[in-house]
């Protein structure tokens, strides 16, 4: 049965103003709202809006570079910030549900929906947040980011159904992707993060292709634009492995990912792609922010790093310890044991 048909009217905003692993993994909460409402618009940040376009349930998506939020975050321009207002005050929305992170505030996303007129505004916030919330939520502590963001749209009085499904979903069909992809079976590797810290190392990767090639694995290295060099690196020049950095979409990527046996990543957008897509993901994951709030959702998959390393917990953009050791200590035939082990036919998420 299609759960969209039973809607109320109203045009609710979901806000996830980061990068596009955050916006898929608001994507269960996201389908909750498209329940009860009869629209739902996204606002997130220009470098996200390919992801919210893959959510289902949405129905429009805006952009706004925030100056309180991303990698590189842009300079304050009041102009931007006064045509963002004006843009959804001319929407009138019904109400506002701000997705955050368990260290970020709400409250400046808040206050220009308030500015915007919008009567009603949901959100997490651990600060005071004066008359900005008519909703604040408390998120408990340890709480992965899909639970979290399920937690805030029940808060706001969005139930989800008994039997709803919890895990990360995108729209289908998904473009084609045969004629880039090989046509046996494959093991997707993608040595890049948006975020430094949170990628294995290029040797690390070169050592992991190298050591899934020799075992046998059909081997595709995936990346961005500009990632195209980090990819060849890896690749080192073998034949046998597909390097498609810089040739596919977000939504092609996904693609790729569903043709996939198993996907090997760092903490970083594609492995909530491959979530999404139920596609098994080894997870070399680098403790600087936690695994139990960030590690994949809802499919089989294998978490490897140093969770005690020096570094876990504070949030790091990059290593802060020569060598990156809470990942490159994981030898590359034990990211293949992990591999084979997700491939075991009785492996279930």
């Amino acid at each position: 049965m299609d759960e969209l048909t039973h809607q109320r009217p109203g045009r609710v905003l979901a806000v996830r103003l980061d990068s596009d692993g955050d916006v898929l993994l608001a994507g269960p909460a996201v389908r909750v709202l498209a329940l009860h409402v009869a629209r739902v618009d996204v606002l997130t940040s220009p470098a996200a809006a390919a992801a919210a376009r893959l959510l289902p349930g949405v129905h429009d998506v805006l952009t706004f570079d925030a100056p309180w939020s991303g990698y590189v975050p842009p300079r304050f321009e009041p102009e931007t910030v006064r045509r963002t207002v004006s843009d959804l005050a001319a929407r009138r929305y019904d109400g506002a549900v701000i997705f955050t992170s368990f260290h970020q505030s709400p409250l400046p996303m808040a206050l220009l929906a308030r500015l915007a007129e919008v009567p009603f505004v949901a959100a997490t916030s651990v600060d005071y947040p004066g008359s900005l919330l008519d909703v604040r939520h408390h998120r408990p502590e340890g709480m992965h980011e899909v639970e979290a963001a399920l937690g805030l749209v029940r808060a706001a009085g969005f139930r989800p159904p008994d039997a709803f499904d919890e895990r990360l979903a995108v729209r289908r069909p998904l473009p084609q992707t045969t004629a880039l992809r090989p046509t046996v079976p494959y093991v997707v590797v993608h040595p890049g993060a948006s975020v430094p810290s949170r990628a294995p190392s290029p040797d690390h990767s070169r050592r992991i292709v190298a050591e899934l090639v020799q075992r046998g694995h059909e081997v595709v290295v995936t990346g961005g634009p500009g990632e195209r060099e980090l990819c060849a690196f890896a690749r080192s020049g073998d034949e046998r492995v597909t390097d498609l950095s810089g040739r596919t979409t977000l939504a092609e990527l996904a693609g790729v990912l569903a043709g996939a046996r198993c996907l090997v990543v760092g903490n970083t957008g594609p492995a909530h792609l491959a979530a999404a897509v139920r596609t098994p993901v080894v997870s070399l994951f680098s403790p600087v922010v936690p695994a139990r709030r960030w590690a994949p959702w809802g499919v089989p998959s294998v978490v490897l790093g140093d969770q005690e390393a020096p570094c876990a917990g504070t949030r790091a953009r990059t290593c802060p310890t020569a060598g990156h050791p809470c990942l490159s200590s994981v030898p590359a035939a034990e990211v293949a044991d992990a591999v084979e082990h997700l491939l075991a036919p009785a492996v279930v998420a």
